[in-house]
């Protein structure tokens, strides 16, 4: 499956397990992403997003949005877009 890099990690919750994600290019809830890093390799669909605390549907480039993600996730780690 083709993945294409949509944004960075750049903050991490561990309650709740929430991580910030500055975007490159846009997402939309229900996508299929695939975070990378050093130690981290999670694949998980989108179930929801938010900017400053209020729930979205979908978000564009330049934008920092939380996600509610399924596995510990570090600064830095790369996030895709995978296109199925």
């Amino acid at each position: 499956m083709p993945e294409t890099m949509i944004g960075k990690i750049n903050e991490f919750f561990a309650k709740p397990v929430v991580a910030g994600v500055e975007l490159s290019a846009p997402l939309k809830a229900g996508d299929l992403i695939h975070i990378i890093g050093h130690t981290t390799d999670v694949l998980m669909t989108v179930q929801s997003m938010q900017i400053d605390n209020a729930e979205v549907s979908q978000a564009g480039a330049g934008q920092s949005i939380g996600i509610k993600v399924t596995d510990r996730v570090r600064r830095g780690d790369t996030v895709y877009k995978v296109s199925v």
